[in-house]
This record gives C-alpha cells, structure tokens and sequence, in this order.
C-alpha cells in the first residue's frame, strides 16, 4: 500500500496522470496496427513476381518502421519526454553506425537498385565481372549466380551495380563466331558459301538472322573467315552449336579439298651459307 502511494504521488508530482499514461499507449498500440496494416496492404500490392515480393516486404518493412516511430514520438509527446534531445542521440549513434557498417549498407542500396532497374530477373544467364552464370537469385545485399560448372557463387550487389552487365537472356538469342583460316589460292567467295551452308545445316542454328562468313584478317599462312550465326541464347546452346559449327565446316571444307593451313615459317639463307644442321 506504501509502495502504491508513492508511485501515485511521483505521478502527480510529474503532472501525469493515468489517463495520459492511457493516452500514450493507446497511440502506440494504434501505430503498431496501422503499421501491420500496411506492410500487408503494401505486400499484395507488389504481388506479382519474386522480385515485386522482395519489393513489396522492404517497401513494408520501411512504411511499419516509419509509422511506429511516428507514432513512438506522438507517445512520447504526451507523456512530456522531451523529443529533440532524443532525437539528436538518436542521429549521433545512426552516423556512427552507418560508418561501421558502410559496405553492408553499400550492398543494400546496391540491391534495392538493382530491383528497382531490374537489369536481369532469376533465370537470366548474365556476364558480371569475370563471372558468368545463370541468376538464381537476387536478395537484398547478394546476387547468387549457379554457373555453367556447377558452382554457385553470391556476388555483392555492389560489384554487381559497378561492372558492366551483359544479358544473355533478354533478346532471346546471341550470336557466336567461329574463326577459320584457308590457304591464300582459296577461292574466297565459294569458301564463304561453303562454309555459310555448313553453318546453316547445324541444328540449333538460327535461319533468321541467316549465318554469314566475312573475310576479315590476311593472316602469316592463310587468309582468316569469320563464320557468325545465331543461335538459343544458353551457355550450354553456345559452346554446343560452336562445336557442332566447327565440325561441320572443317567436313564441308574436307569434302570440296578446301586446305585450312596450318602456321610455316619459310627461311631464306644468303647466297654462300649453308644450313649447318
């Protein structure tokens, strides 16, 4: 009965009574779900895809806070803390956090980037870096790649945001060149037909964009054909339809006595010299 009397009279020495003390929690209690409301609201809305669900439960996550701490500070009002002070400690120790966690923070922004630009989407096979591989996901402060090997690597959304990025996936196919040398008394324009038709007859091979064979470099023994054609815009679809390409133009070339030449070194010794060999 003591102990209750004095708790009574601090309160009223305090100006406070049990009604603002009501008051306060009252506000709190309805911040909080307010706040609950809206991560649920705001949740639905980004309901579509993996992606809008990592959206819509940051964009949640960060309306909850903001509303619990709007409704921490009306709380706190009314029980007559005074809120500048605490609100200045509190951006002291916040400037001093973001220091000490500067690159989880700097990975975070990355990744709320990358949602937001959307520059590839899980199942995408992307070049980052020196990494290449198939997205498996994309979450706050990682991008988590699976490549062509098997492996799975988690690149910071960072060095993501910082690299060039190449998308295999988004125009649905790539092209791929296969270079081939032919001796310089080649006839050029049947070596490019032939090769072009080879290139044509390898399933997988694009008819549209139609292969093409350009002559592009006069080499120390042969003269260079770039033999380009597209193809499925997959790791696996590249490194098959390259084989196979190589394959069937070096039978074509066979078939038509099409020599690929292989690198000579001719030696000329002055008249009077003898190779001592």
């Amino acid at each position: 009965m003591i102990a209750q009397t004095d708790v009574l009279a601090k309160s009223l020495d305090s100006g406070l009574s049990g009604w603002d003390y009501g008051q306060a929690a009252v506000v709190l209690l309805a911040a909080l779900v307010i706040a609950r409301i809206a991560r649920v609201v705001i949740r639905r809305l980004f309901a579509r895809s993996p992606a809008d669900d990592f959206l819509g439960d940051l964009f949640g996550r960060i309306a909850s806070y903001v509303i619990v701490s709007v409704g921490l500070i009306y709380a706190l009002e009314g029980l007559g803390v005074a809120i500048a002070p605490l609100l200045g400690a509190l951006g002291i120790a916040g400037i001093a956090i973001a220091f000490a966690l500067q690159d989880i923070l700097e990975n975070f922004v990355a990744g709320i980037m990358l949602q937001l630009r959307r520059p590839f989407t899980s199942g995408d096979e992307i070049e980052s870096g020196d990494h290449e591989g198939t997205v498996v996901a994309v979450d706050a402060r990682t991008v988590t790649v699976l490549t062509p090997d098997g492996e799975t690597i988690r690149l910071p959304s960072a060095e993501v945001i910082k690299n060039p990025i190449i998308n295999h996936t988004t125009n649905g196919q790539r092209r791929t060149t296969v270079d081939v040398g032919v001796a310089y008394d080649t006839d050029l324009d049947q070596a490019a037909q032939i090769a072009i038709d080879a290139a044509s007859a390898v399933d997988g091979v694009a008819a549209d964009p139609a292969p093409e064979a350009l002559v592009h470099t006069f080499g120390p023994s042969s003269i260079d054909i770039a033999i380009r054609f597209w193809h499925a815009p997959s790791i696996a679809a590249r490194w098959r339809t390259r084989d196979e390409v190589a394959r069937s133009v070096a039978r074509a070339f066979d078939a038509n006595s099409i020599s690929i030449p292989f690198p000579q070194r001719v030696v000329h010794l002055p008249a009077g010299e003898h190779d001592p060999s």
